[in-house]
């Protein structure tokens, strides 16, 4: 019963209400003369510094999800849990090749979206069609995600109902308001809150590894009851240790995951909103702080064991909610008033990736849809209001995606999500280093790579949920002829044959002599590093276009 949680609830509506204000303030926050812009609404401007954008990306990386899930895998399956904590590793290196460059290219073109470079590098709308639909699709069943942390809190508090209609009205409401604000203060909104979400964070997940093995007779004894619970159940789970046959599942979606990070369009647009590459610089050398704290959190699965938590019961008869399991060990050991600080953050933390995710698929809709097929003499005030009223959309079909489907399977969604995002990288990562994939064959690829994929997630069934297709991202090896009970990330192999696809497309194309797209970029365009601000507002008319200056 909710009554049973009153201390918790005030805690977590007042700081829920606090940053929710926040992000109506959050307009008036760095205000340029003019928001119809998406420079500025979609953007922030450009202009975010290296303790902004630290915030910022780190805020858009590290979502509720990531907080609610990956303990919780590691709860239910042991060391595969931990694969999280390699890939947020393995990816900053990454981040740091490839997005100077797209920083420096999109500053000097007035790029918004990666489908942007794509159009320009290769001179083809339809392959920049393609990488924004692809990150669309990616993004939708991502934002939704950010519903299934606060969804796990509220009903851990008693908050929500047995019918449709109460399990969701809080989260009807919740999103409410983050659509309103984020309709009104754009990037801004997200920025600002960031700086109360990553703190609360920060303060819970160190109070609870220091807390939690107190109360539970310290970590020997915490990893001591995760091992009896795996050996108990050896064919379930891996155990404290990878078993054989997911080692190379465990490899091929670390690597997966990472190189799919850094292309999904939020993680871009929190780039591009930075001042300078020497910004992005030090962030890259200080994100990995993250991963800390992810580790960290991971090993919380291992203290629900410990605990003795069960998570709460599924929406279907007879299923259980794992999404549950840390706020109920938070709830069962924490004080009333901490327990609800705690579910604050997690709330919190949903708002922020959220927002972010939303103004990048509007965006992609705005440049790459609305203004390359809908409406070519579109002024910058009008693809910021389509921007706002798309923001809108998007964060009404992440709501149906709770909605209408068990919450379980969306987290299916969001590794079909990776497998989805992948097959953008021939064009977006390998392209900001060459031009020498031809369109035509990274067409090809994409086609390829999406049609493999998508077979390799039919055929992955789990008959413990009763799913047998797109039941999540570990293909069995022996649906290829191999004589292995190995499993791989679908992902990985599915951009594998995007890229030979592409390869062998091109030295054809380029044989035949088929005519390629123009190149609007240059090579000196990728190095481009000015520390000004990007205010050009104030040198705007009403219809946002450029004013004159003598």
């Amino acid at each position: 019963m909710w009554r049973d949680h009153l201390t918790e609830i005030i805690i977590f509506a007042v700081l829920f209400v606090g940053v929710s204000a926040m992000g109506f303030v959050a307009s008036r926050w760095r205000r340029p003369d003019n928001m119809e812009h998406l420079d500025e609404w979609g953007l922030g401007g450009r202009n975010f510094g290296s303790w902004i954008t630290w915030f910022l990306v780190g805020g858009d990386l590290y979502t509720a999800y990531t907080f609610v899930a990956v303990p919780a895998l590691v709860f239910g399956a042991g060391a595969m849990g931990f694969f999280a904590v390699p890939y947020t590793i393995v990816i900053y290196p990454l981040f740091f090749l490839v997005l100077v460059r797209l920083w420096s290219v999109a500053h000097k073109h007035r790029m918004v979206t990666p489908a942007d470079f794509v159009r320009a590098r290769f001179g083809s709308p339809t392959l920049a069609l393609l990488v924004a639909i692809t990150g669309i699709v990616a993004t939708m069943p991502y934002i939704a995600l950010q519903l299934v942390g606060i969804e796990a809190v509220l009903k851990t508090m008693g908050v929500t109902g047995d019918s449709a209609l109460a399990r969701h009205a809080p989260i009807i409401i919740a999103f409410a308001i983050l659509a309103a604000y984020t309709y009104q203060s754009g990037l801004r909104a997200p920025a600002l809150i960031a700086f109360v979400k990553d703190t609360l964070i920060y303060i819970v997940i160190l109070v609870a590894v220091f807390w939690l093995p107190a109360q539970l007779g310290g970590w020997g004894a915490i990893f001591g009851a995760a091992a009896d619970k795996f050996e108990a159940s050896p064919a379930a789970s891996d155990g404290l240790l990878l078993n054989a046959n997911n080692q190379l599942q465990y490899i091929t979606l670390a690597f997966g995951s990472a190189l799919a990070l850094f292309l999904y369009p939020h993680s871009v647009t929190g780039v591009l909103a930075s001042r300078n590459r020497d910004v992005i610089k030090r962030n890259m050398s200080a994100l990995p702080a993250y991963s800390l704290l992810l580790g960290l959190l991971a090993m919380l699965g291992f203290a629900a064991i410990a605990a003795g938590v069960k998570p709460l019961p599924g929406a279907k008869e007879g299923s259980v909610d794992t999404n549950t399991i840390i706020p109920v060990l938070f709830d069962k050991q924490f004080p009333d008033w901490f327990a609800g600080v705690a579910f604050a953050a997690i709330g919190i933390g949903a708002l922020v990736p959220a927002a972010i995710m939303s103004i990048a698929a509007a965006n992609l809709f705005t440049r790459n849809i609305y203004k390359e097929y809908l409406n070519r003499d579109a002024s910058p005030a009008q693809e910021a209001k389509v921007s706002k009223v798309t923001s809108l959309v998007v964060k009404v079909g992440a709501l149906l995606c709770i909605v209408l489907l068990d919450p379980q399977f969306s987290i299916d969604l969001q590794l079909i999500g990776g497998v989805i995002i992948l097959q953008t990288l021939p064009s977006v990562a390998l392209g900001l280093f060459t031009r020498w994939f031809h369109k035509g064959a990274l067409i090809a690829g994409w086609v390829a790579g999406m049609g493999f994929g998508m077979w390799m997630l039919y055929q992955i069934a789990n008959p413990a949920t009763g799913r047998m297709h797109f039941a999540g991202s570990a293909f069995p090896l022996e649906k290829l002829g191999f004589d292995t009970k190995m499993t791989i990330y679908a992902g990985f192999v599915a951009v594998l044959v995007n890229l030979i696809v592409a390869l062998l497309g091109t030295l054809v194309l380029r044989a035949a002599k088929v005519a390629d797209g123009p190149d609007a970029t240059e090579h000196d365009d990728y190095f481009v590093d000015e520390d000004t601000p990007r205010r050009e507002d104030k040198d705007l008319d009403s219809e946002g276009e450029p004013v004159a200056v003598a």
